[in-house]
Parts: structure tokens; C-alpha cells; sequence
């Protein structure tokens, strides 16, 4: 069955119960009809009868009438939702996820009390910004350090002997390479060389692999490590998959260590960019503290029980170098930094080579050619791609994802995939893919916004440098 017809089928459904709601169940009837029917009986033993109101005689009628609407409508439902019990799962999944309310993270109440303005993202009700403006969070970030709130993502744990094994079966890194506590940014990727999703993997010294990827990408994400997982278990390898049910906190900006050195026993000098520990912090136990973020600056994800996560975000904004901060400016900094938003910037038709994300790619990965799509994707790095993902700095008004790119003799070459004002350099910023021939860095060409064209040029990423903490 196709989705429309599906959906008109539970818009079925749900009229059924509506009506069956509004019935006036209130009127008086006969305990039971006898054989023979109701109308029957009401019209020898009621209608025929001259002490009996003509309106009495119409209610009675109307109420026969409902109630036999009443049995059509219990009988029409019954046999709809046979029919949607039939339609295949996914398919079930996607209607009943339209009607679910948004997921909801453990500090859905905190970003409340806090004036968080709520929105809908990747099926979760997350805060956009709070009581500051989304340039003022920005430049706070920049300046100082901000918090926030990205439980949303799929977090889980790869375990067994043969956890190293599953996961170089679908990325495109070295994951043997990785020292204890040491992590690395790297993609799911299909046989066609399309990017399926990126993702952080980290090979902790507890032995297993913590794995974090993308909200938007959760049932497929889970979906391919689960099947792998059983497919090397059927081979008799030993590994397991757990989904954890932890919140993770993102606590980004240059004094972002500062503040958290004050709530941990462990130096924080020692947690160098892309490491990881576990520590109390503030004096919450087992929270992960890993050295990433999203933004450009230095800062770390902390993954904490999700029961522990007000007290530990209430701690944090103690220190008033802390402010929380929502999508917007999580999305202003990351374009900045150069980096992609899946879905936006990468998808399952975009070649690591062709996103300008070929340092993914592990040199023992690639000399063996192991990992999906690398017949597609190698020969990409030895010669020129028909595209690249750039960057561009615009005048005129602020670029959109969708927008156009031009050459300067007006053809057009491909489309911005984002874009915004950039609060730093006060100048728009974007991203986008053009010929490999219009990519490189100080190329002139033209983006069309509202069927008006104006001047953006080839620009290096990141627009603003980065302050990732590495040792001396």
C-alpha cells in the first residue's frame, strides 16, 4: 500500500474514534431489542401508541439511529486497523511517528525554566535559544563558553574481541590505529562510496568502542551496526552492540577548561583534542569527558546517566563565564569551523573525496581497500572528482541553503548547502559544491538569491580558525 493511502486509512481511524466520542450516550433506551429489531419494535410498541409525544417518538428514533451508527463505526474500525496491522513495518513506524509527541532529553524541564525557546529537530524537542539573542550565544561562545544540551545523539558501545572488526567492516578510518582514550571522526559509508553518516569513534581503555553519531540518522545508524553485529555473530565472531541511555552535555568556548578544571580531580592539561576519560565531575561519578566539539573551539562532550544531568548542567552554570546556548548558534558556529551537517553538507550521494573530507580515509584503509565503496572512493583520491564541497564568502544578502552557484558568465554549477551571516567576520559565509575546475580558494563566481546574482568568492575552511587543545 502506498504511504497516502495508508495515511488516509489512520485519518480513517481517527475520525471512527471521534465519532464514537461524540455520540450522546445519555439518551434513555430499552435495556434490549427483541428479536426482530429496533425499528420494528419501536414502531408497534411505541409509534402506534397515542399517549406517546411525537418528539419522544423522533428522540427514540434518533437514538436507534446512533446506536446503529454506532455498531457500523466499531465494525469499520475493527476492520481498519486489521488493515494497518497489515501494512508492512516500516511503514507502521513512519505513520505512528508522525503522531508521536517529540522526543523529549532528560533536561527538557531545565531548558524550560530557563527560557528555552523549543523547537522540532531530527524528531526531538530541543531548544533553538534561550533568553539571549542567537549572535549574542554565538559571540559568547566565541568569547567565553557555553553549554549545550546534545542528548539527542545516538550514543552507543561496541564490545567484544571482535569490536574492531565490526566497525572497520562500515568506516572508512583506522579504528586499530586508535590508542586507548583516543578518538577519531570518521564515516559510514556505502558500497556506491556515499557517505551514510559521520560519526566519533573512541577506543576507551574499558574495552569497548563508544560510538557517537547523528540524531537525524538514528534508526539507520542502529539499524547498520546491528546488522552487522548479528552477521558477525552468525560467523561465530564475539561482539555485542548496547545503546546507551546517557545524557551528553557539550560544554564549548576558550574557557571551557577553566571552568570545568574547577569541578575535576583529573588535569585537564593531560585530555589533549580527540581523548577521552572518565571522571567525576562536580561530583557526579562515571561521566565520560571526552575533548571535541562542534564549534571550532576548544571544549568537551560529557556523556552522564541521564538522571544525573540537571544536577550536572546546574553546576556547570554556576560559573557565570557559562551561559546555555541552542541550535542556532551551534549552527552558526559549526559553518564557521567549517563543518558539515549531515544532510546538508554530506549525504549518501556525496563521496568523502568529493565533501573534502579524504582525511577520513585511514592510509592502511585505503592501501587495502577494505571498507565499503573504496573501489569507488581511492581511485577519487589519484585523480580529479567531478565536484568538491568549498567555501565561499558572499556579498549582497545572507546565502541560503539551495541557492545557486554561477560561474561569472551566469551557468550555473551547482547549489549552496549552507549558509548564514557570520557573526565573527560579519560577512556571509557558506558552503557548497561546485567543478572540481571552480574549486580552488580564490575563484570568482556568483550565487543567486532571490533571482538576484551576486559575488562570492572561494574561500578556505575553516572561515574562523580553530582552537582545538593539542599538547605542545
Amino acid at each position: 500500500m502506498e504511504a497516502s493511502g495508508a495515511i488516509s486509512l489512520q485519518l480513517g481511524v481517527n475520525a471512527l474514534c471521534a465519532l464514537k466520542l461524540r455520540l450522546p450516550l445519555g439518551l434513555p433506551t430499552p435495556s434490549s431489542d427483541p428479536p426482530g429489531g429496533g425499528e420494528t419494535y419501536l414502531s408497534r410498541a411505541w409509534t402506534t401508541s397515542p399517549s406517546v409525544p411525537g418528539r419522544v417518538v423522533a428522540s427514540v428514533r434518533r437514538l436507534h439511529q446512533l446506536r446503529a451508527t454506532m455498531q457500523w463505526a466499531g465494525s469499520m474500525m475493527s476492520r481498519l486497523r486489521s488493515c494497518l496491522q497489515a501494512l508492512p513495518s516500516a511503514l507502521r513506524r513512519s505513520l505512528s511517528s508522525a503522531q508521536d509527541v517529540l522526543r523529549r532529553t532528560p533536561l527538557y524541564d531545565f531548558h524550560l525554566a530557563h527560557g528555552g525557546k523549543m523547537v522540532a529537530f531530527a524528531g526531538w524537542n530541543l531548544p533553538v535559544q534561550y533568553r539571549d539573542s542567537h549572535v549574542d550565544s554565538h559571540l559568547h561562545t566565541r568569547r567565553h563558553c557555553s553549554l549545550f544540551d546534545v542528548s539527542h545523539m545516538l550514543q552507543t558501545k561496541i564490545f567484544g574481541h571482535d569490536r574492531v572488526k565490526l566497525m572497520e567492516s562500515l568506516v572508512v578510518g583506522d579504528i586499530a590505529e586508535l590508542k586507548p582514550n583516543q578518538g577519531t571522526l570518521s564515516l559510514f559509508t556505502n558500497e556506491a562510496g556515499g557517505i551514510l553518516d559521520d560519526l566519533i569513534v573512541t577506543n576507551t581503555s574499558e574495552g569497548h568502542l563508544y560510538v557517537v553519531s547523528n540524531a537525524g540518522c538514528w534508526e539507520k545508524d542502529l539499524t547498520l551496526m546491528q546488522d552487522k553485529v548479528r552477521e558477525l555473530q552468525n560467523m561465530g565472531s564475539d561482539v555485542g552492540l548496547e545503546v546507551m541511555d546517557n545524557a551528553l552535555l557539550a560544554l564549548q568556548g576558550p574557557t571551557a577548561a577553566q571552568v570545568l578544571q574547577a569541578g575535576v580531580a583529573d588535569d585537564l592539561r593531560k585530555l589533549p583534542f580527540m581523548t577521552s576519560a572518565v571522571m567525576e565531575v562536580f561530583g557526579v561519578s562515571g561521566c565520560r569527558v571526552t575533548r571535541c566539539g562542534y564549534t571550532g573551539e576548544d571544549g568537551v562532550e560529557i556523556s552522564v546517566l541521564a538522571a544525573e544531568a540537571v544536577r550536572l548542567a546546574t553546576a556547570l552554570l554556576e560559573n557565570p563565564e557559562v551561559k546555555l546556548a541552542g541550535l542556532a548558534a551551534r549552527d552558526s558556529l559549526r559553518l564557521e569551523a567549517g563543518l558539515c551537517l549531515y544532510g546538508n553538507d554530506i549525504d549518501e550521494h556525496t563521496t568523502p573525496v568529493e565533501g573534502s573530507l579524504s582525511w577520513t580515509l585511514g592510509n592502511r584503509r585505503r592501501a587495502a581497500m577494505d571498507f565499503p565503496g573504496a573501489s569507488v572512493i581511492v581511485p577519487q583520491l589519484k585523480g580529479k572528482v567531478q565536484r568538491r564541497r568549498v567555501g565561499l564568502m558572499c556579498e549582497g544578502a545572507p546565502v541560503r541553503a539551495h541557492n545557486p552557484i554561477l560561474s561569472t558568465e551566469g551557468t550555473v554549477l551547482g547549489a549552496v548547502t549552507s549558509g548564514c551571516p557570520s557573526p565573527c567576520l560579519r560577512k556571509n559565509v557558506a558552503m557548497g559544491y561546485v567543478p572540481y575546475e571552480y574549486s580552488r580558494p580564490g575563484t570568482l563566481l556568483l550565487v543567486e538569491v532571490r533571482r538576484k546574482q551576486q559575488m562570492a568568492m572561494v574561500s578556505k575552511m575553516p572561515f574562523v580558525p580553530t582552537n582545538y587543545y593539542t599538547l605542545k
